[in-house]
């Protein structure tokens, strides 16, 4: 519990009507989670405005509200709070409320289009490793620990978030490594967090349903790295070409890695194949057991931010050497009569092409690419016929099939995918909706040495078809299908 003018700290207030020294038991945003002696802050969602929810939650028992517009009717015993921008002010109400844990431990934000999720993961392995308690907060899942926490989102909402970050304190944690999402930024979950470090990966496109245009989406990355302060550092890809904007005005001391340009720290290829990468980082040669010029990348950001983070180089060099990939990341297996299939997350035109390079670099050239792939529903329609064409170009069959549909019709966004596919290529392209059929019709296709590449769901665990989700495990289903040939 908490007095209520302690954690009212940079909320933005312009009035207040009512006493300030009420004591607050709880903070919420979510209507149906108010009880007695709640904070109510009333934000303004994407479909809904916490404002038409006062009374019901003064009802349940809140004592103080915090909006942006104070109702027509104020009622005695209840303290209301004008603020500029209640999300702002949830942010650091919540980080107030929580004694600011984020002050507390070493915070690492990881931000880009694809490579989020691999290194944080890695990171939090490697310092695991390294003798350090840290946690973890990605899109796979949330660690304290060891010690998992359900992930909902790729950045909790502020509420959740601080309480996390609280929750690692108090367990003796000294770093989180955390994903941020472009809607983390825009939304304000991470506004009042101190960040030791923040890490670009990279920037294609991708959220164009939320963020309409390229340019809005770059900005929004861009924001993280606006509030970073002096303390801090900004650890970016120099090889993409947009790395420049995401620190021009940053406050944090700006570090650089690469595989192709000038940078403060090095990555070259030696050898890459099934059983790994052998790197020469820094000219210090290490082989590792993860694939793809992608991961080099991944690889690089985590060995400098170790480094930024004052870690001996040697030592993180050779607990890098055993790091091993998130699941659903190119993650794969082998039949029993010689096909390769590989789950990999790709949903992105970018981490397609990669994913399907790092196939090209690998394969002998005997062998298919069979690629088995869909697109999400209600999200940006506008990649669909881009990921069809990348996985025609660079596969020797394709399979289009229904990833997530949400709302809409799985035939549709097949329809929309094929506008992309070439006309040479048609005769190599089947259409299944059916995500199982697609995976077992492409298992079925394949031969000895074949590799079938299941794109789009990796770590998922379900599909969400009109508002439910169903239990679906594209490993599971690839297993249960390399036992029918």
């Amino acid at each position: 519990m908490k007095i209520l003018k302690d954690i009212l700290y940079k909320s933005g207030i312009e009035e207040v009507s009512g006493s300030t020294s009420v004591i607050i038991q709880s903070i919420c945003f979510d209507s149906r989670k108010v009880d007695a002696g709640s904070l109510f802050i009333a934000v303004r969602g994407i479909k809904n405005d916490g404002h038409i929810f006062i009374n019901d939650v003064i009802a349940k028992g809140a004592i103080a509200i915090i909006c942006e517009e104070l109702p027509s009717e104020i009622k005695e015993g209840i303290t209301y709070v004008r603020v500029r921008d209640a999300a702002i002010s949830l942010a650091h109400v919540s980080s107030n409320f929580f004694d600011n844990p984020s002050t507390k431990l070493k915070l690492i934000g990881v931000t880009g289009t694809n490579g989020k999720t691999t290194t944080v993961t890695l990171l939090h392995s490697l310092f695991s490793k390294l003798g350090f308690k840290a946690g973890l907060l990605s899109t796979v899942r949330n660690l304290i620990i060891d010690t998992e926490v359900t992930a909902t989102h790729t950045t909790p909402d502020p509420l959740q978030l601080n309480l996390l970050l609280a929750k690692m304190v108090e367990l003796g944690c000294v770093y989180c490594f955390m994903e941020v999402s472009s809607h983390a930024v825009v939304q304000h979950r991470i506004t009042g967090l101190q960040f030791a470090g923040g890490v670009f990966t990279n920037i294609t496109r991708d959220h164009l349903d939320y963020h309409k245009t390229f340019d809005e989406y770059i900005r929004a990355k861009k924001g993280f790295f606006d509030i970073l302060d002096e303390n801090s550092f900004a650890l970016v890809n120099a090889d993409d070409r947009n790395h420049k904007i995401m620190v021009q005005n940053t406050k944090a001391t700006i570090k650089t890695y690469s595989m192709k340009s000038v940078s403060d720290y090095k990555v070259r290829i030696i050898e890459n194949n099934f059983a790994g990468l052998l790197l020469s980082i820094d000219n210090q040669d290490v082989l590792c057991r993860l694939v793809g010029s992608f991961n080099a990348y991944n690889l690089l950001a985590v060995y400098a931010t170790s480094l930024l983070l004052q870690e001996d180089k040697l030592l993180v060099l050779t607990a890098l050497s055993s790091l091993t990939a998130p699941e659903g990341r190119f993650q794969y297996i082998t039949s029993a009569n010689g096909v390769i299939g590989i789950v990999d997350y790709a949903h992105t035109p970018d981490a397609l092409e990669n994913v399907l390079l790092t196939i090209k670099d690998i394969r002998t050239g005997n062998e298919q690419v069979i690629t088995v792939i869909g697109c999400g529903g209600d999200r940006d329609a506008g990649k669909r016929p881009q990921m069809a064409a990348i996985a025609c170009e660079n596969s020797d069959k394709v399979v289009l099939t229904s990833d997530n549909p949400r709302s809409e019709d799985p035939a549709e966004i097949i329809a929309e995918m094929q506008k992309g596919v070439p006309p040479q290529h048609y005769r190599k392209t089947l259409s299944i909706a059916d995500r199982k059929e697609a995976i077992r019709t492409a298992c079925a296709l394949a031969k000895s040495g074949d590799i079938i590449l299941l794109a789009g769901k990796g770590h998922e665990k379900y599909q969400e078809i009109k508002g439910v989700k169903y239990p679906f495990d594209d490993l599971e289903v690839l297993e249960e299908s390399f036992q029918l040939i």
